[in-house]
C-alpha cells in the first residue's frame, strides 16, 4: 500500500509499505484525510518524531476488516479519534483521556493515517452517517477539538463571544457559539475570512486594530463575556485579555511554546478572569461533532480550500502553509 512518511526533516515521501496487520484492531480503508498546522510542524522537524514516520492524524475511512469485538462491521464508515490513551491511569479514569500521560497522537508517537489503509483499535472509532459528504466529514476531527474548547466556556443566548483568529478552527468555533445563541464577533486581518464568518452566523467582524471599538460598541463598554484565542501568539493572548469584560472567561485554543513580555497581568487580577486551556478532544466531543455535522447545524464545507491525492502530499502540505487557504484535504483513491 501507499503511505506518506517523513524520512527526514522536510522530506515526505510516498512509499510502498506492507498492509497493516489486523491483530487487535480494525483495518480501515482511508478515504478522506485532513491536514493542519501540526502536520506542518512535524514535517519541518519542529515537533520531533521517530523516523521514518507515516504522517497524519485526521481521517475518515471505511472498515475493510472488522476488529475482534465486531463493534463495527465491514463497510461501516468511521471517524478515527487520533488521540492515544491507556484507559488505566488516573487521568483516564477521571475522564481526561485527552490528557493521558501514557498517550500520544497518531502520526507523531505512532504511524498515522496518510496511507491507503490503517489498523486502528475499535475503541478509537466512531460511526459516520453515509449522508455526510466527504467534504463535510473532512472537518469533523478538528470540529471535535473545537467542541471540546467551547465546552470549557459555555455561553448563554445573548452573551457576547469574541473569536480571535478566523482560520479553520476559529470559523468552526464561531459557528458553534452562534448556534448556542451568542453574539459572535470575529477578529482577523483577512477581509474574506471576516466575510465568511458573517455568512455563517457571526454578528460582527473586525480587523485586530478595530476589535476593541467594535466590542465596546456592541457591549456598551462592558467587554466580551467570553473570548476564544485561536491564533497562538503572545500578542493575541494579550489582546484576548484586553477584550474580555470583568468576570469573563478567556479560552486559549491557540498554542504557543514561546515566552514573551507584555501580557496585561494586572487585568487578569482586576477583571477576575477565568482562563481555560483546552487540549485535544474526547470521544464524547467527536460524537457531538459528528451529530452537529450530520444534522446540518455546523457547515464546514465552505472551509474546504483545496483537495489533493495522496501522491500529491507535498503539494497538500504547501497549500496548508499558505495563509490564503483554509482546510486542505487529501482524497485516497
Amino acid at each position: 500500500m501507499r503511505a506518506a512518511q517523513l524520512t527526514a526533516p522536510g522530506v515526505v515521501e510516498v512509499v510502498d509499505r506492507p498492509l497493516p496487520e489486523s491483530v487487535g484492531s480494525a483495518v480501515i480503508r482511508m478515504e478522506t484525510l485532513g491536514l493542519c498546522g501540526t502536520d506542518l510542524s512535524i514535517a519541518a522537524g519542529k515537533i520531533p518524531v521517530e523516523m521514518p514516520r507515516v504522517m497524519g492524524h485526521e481521517g475518515i475511512g471505511t472498515i475493510e476488516i472488522a476488529g475482534p469485538t465486531a463493534d463495527f462491521g465491514a463497510g461501516q464508515r468511521v471517524l478515527i479519534n487520533p488521540g492515544l490513551f491507556c484507559e488505566h491511569c488516573e487521568l483516564c479514569r477521571r475522564g481526561y483521556p485527552n490528557l493521558c500521560p501514557n498517550g500520544g497522537l497518531l502520526g507523531r508517537e505512532l504511524d498515522g493515517l496518510f496511507a491507503d489503509y490503517a489498523a486502528i483499535p475499535e475503541r478509537q472509532l466512531l460511526a459516520v452517517p453515509d449522508h455526510v459528504t466527504a467534504d463535510a466529514a473532512g472537518v469533523i476531527q478538528v470540529l471535535g477539538t473545537c467542541v471540546h474548547a467551547v465546552s470549557k466556556a459555555p455561553v448563554s443566548p445573548g452573551d457576547t463571544a469574541v473569536v480571535l483568529g478566523l482560520g479553520v478552527s476559529g470559523q468552526l468555533i464561531a459557528q458553534l457559539l452562534a448556534a448556542q445563541g451568542a453574539q459572535v464577533i470575529g477578529v482577523t486581518r483577512s477581509e474574506w475570512k471576516r466575510e465568511l464568518a458573517l455568512q455563517h452566523g457571526a454578528t460582527a467582524a473586525a480587523a485586530p486594530d478595530q476589535a476593541g471599538a467594535v466590542v465596546a460598541e456592541l457591549t456598551d463598554g462592558r467587554g466580551s463575556d467570553v473570548v476564544f484565542e485561536a491564533v497562538g501568539t503572545v500578542q493575541t493572548f494579550s489582546q484576548a485579555i484586553e477584550l474580555a469584560g470583568s468576570a469573563a472567561t478567556v479560552v486559549f485554543f491557540g498554542t504557543t511554546t514561546g515566552i514573551g513580555d507584555g501580557l496585561p497581568y494586572y487585568q487578569l487580577y482586576y477583571k477576575e478572569l477565568t482562563l481555560r486551556n483546552p487540549r485535544g478532544a474526547t470521544m464524547a466531543d467527536y460524537e457531538q461533532a459528528i451529530a452537529l455535522v450530520a444534522d446540518g447545524i455546523i457547515n464546514g464545507v465552505p472551509l474546504i480550500s483545496s483537495r489533493f491525492g495522496l501522491d500529491d502530499v507535498d503539494q497538500a502540505l504547501a497549500a496548508t502553509q499558505d495563509s490564503s487557504t483554509l482546510k486542505v484535504l487529501m482524497e485516497v483513491e
